[in-house]
């Protein structure tokens, strides 16, 4: 059973989009995935509700966000899309059920320098001993300065940077189905979906 939390306490980041996708992904390969949707919001939760049955199946796992107990039995594959301003005790409830947290961030310095102090809180707690942190680049053109500046921060921490998303209209479309870029095999996914194979991998790495 592998856990994967999808965390950043800063709103607009991306979070929904990753933890979707993250679950989209791991269905797409044949895992029993469960999707728990923390946030008040509850995007995931409204993303699965839009699923079609022709997709490849994804449960839904009804989180309270004020306590993160067991989830329910029935997959091998969890990912859990967390709440905002996630940190203190829940950020701790988090990494003791965790075995991965895959952190979205955008390359903007606002961003950047909103979630450095999440980061640091998470590498200061004794319960991130044993979790792997990775970091996803999102909204970005690798071409531009601030793709750069990002990765050398993402550097400066000691963490990995697993994955870079691009910024296209595909994933705003696709949520609106409630799909994913695996679910749809058109030419027009075929960048997106070679972006997911690095991060891909780290989700399937034991």
């Amino acid at each position: 059973m592998t856990r994967i939390a999808i965390a950043n306490p800063k709103g607009g980041v991306g979070k929904s989009t990753l933890s979707t996708h993250v679950a989209g992904y791991l269905a797409s390969q044949g895992y029993d995935v469960m999707l728990g949707d923390a946030d008040v919001q509850h995007s995931a939760r409204l993303w699965l509700s839009l699923r079609p049955r022709s997709a490849k199946p994804i449960s839904y796992w009804d989180v309270d966000p004020q306590e993160f107990s067991k989830p329910p039995k029935g997959a091998d594959h969890y990912v859990l899309d967390t709440p905002a301003a996630l940190a203190g005790k829940q950020l701790k409830e988090v990494l003791k059920w965790a075995d991965k947290v895959l952190v979205p961030l955008q390359a903007s310095i606002f961003d950047i320098y909103a979630t450095r102090s999440f980061l640091d809180e998470l590498a200061a707690s004794r319960h991130a001993e044993n979790v792997e942190v990775g970091i996803v680049a999102m909204r970005v053109d690798e071409r531009t300065l601030s793709s750069d500046q990002l990765s050398a921060f993402v550097k400066s921490l000691g963490l990995p940077k697993v994955g870079t998303l691009r910024d296209t209209q595909n994933y705003v479309h696709l949520a609106a189905n409630g799909l994913t870029v695996f679910d749809v095999q058109t030419s027009r996914m075929e960048q997106d979906r070679e972006q997911w194979k690095s991060i891909g991998k780290w989700l399937e790495r034991e």
